[in-house]
């Protein structure tokens, strides 16, 4: 996406955003480019380019040497457009953060079956139990996939790669807590899941770290595969 149509998105939502928050009705004027480009620190130019998009679907009325208006019965329409946009912006972090989370825990994974001592598989073993029992305790599950994940990079034991899962460990939360409220509308995709942690599990305690690097990827690409049908 080029900078140019970036800036234009942000304006038509920044637009939509101030129509909805001063509750302008059908025939109401928007504020003035001038005063438009102000609010927002851009460029007139790229306001007249907003607004007239928001003019060819309708959602204004342009008049010429008399300001842009509400155009009739739109008012609702923004307020969808916005709500669609929010949730397509939400959709890609989410997807971002599995990308991510696929490049580092691949490896993670990987290490963890070369180094995990007694006590590493001791604390999978118990998150697992936690994961479990969380059938029908959607936040416990959250937290208990979350430690899953913690308890594969401890054993990994290193130390930049554990600094880089607790620096992102709010995202990485939200992230889980956003995929299984998706994916969980069938409790069977509760033990599908929960499987599929276990078989990750097992390779790490066999010591198998190419089998544990495949599965740990199969895991968090068939998420998105359910969630986006990216591979």
């Amino acid at each position: 996406m080029n900078p140019k149509k970036r800036t234009y998105e942000l304006i038509v939502e920044q637009i939509n955003m101030l129509c909805l928050e001063q509750n302008l009705h059908p025939g109401d004027r928007l504020p003035s480019e001038r005063d438009l480009a102000s609010l927002f620190g851009v460029s007139r130019n790229s306001v007249r380019e907003a607004l007239k998009g928001l003019e060819s679907k309708g959602f204004i009325e342009i008049r010429q040497g008399g300001g842009s208006f509400l155009a009739a019965s739109k008012r609702d329409t923004l307020g969808k457009e916005l709500r669609t946009h929010i949730e397509e912006t939400q959709a890609q972090l989410i997807d971002d953060m599995l990308e991510l989370r696929r490049a580092f825990e691949v490896e993670a994974v990987s290490l963890a079956a070369q180094r995990a001592t007694s006590q590493n598989l001791k604390a999978i073993r118990h998150v697992l139990s936690q994961m479990a029992d969380a059938v029908d305790d959607p936040e416990m599950g959250v937290q208990a996939d979350l430690d899953f994940h913690f308890q594969v990079a401890y054993a990994a034991k290193n130390q930049l790669l554990i600094d880089l899962m607790e620096t992102l460990a709010k995202r990485m939360e939200e992230n889980i807590r956003a995929t299984r409220s998706q994916r969980f509308t069938d409790k069977n995709r509760h033990q599908d899941t929960l499987k599929e942690h276990e078989e990750i599990y097992l390779a790490i305690a066999d010591g198998n770290s190419d089998l544990a690097k495949q599965l740990m990827e199969k895991h968090i690409s068939r998420i998105r595969m359910e969630l986006f049908n990216t591979p």
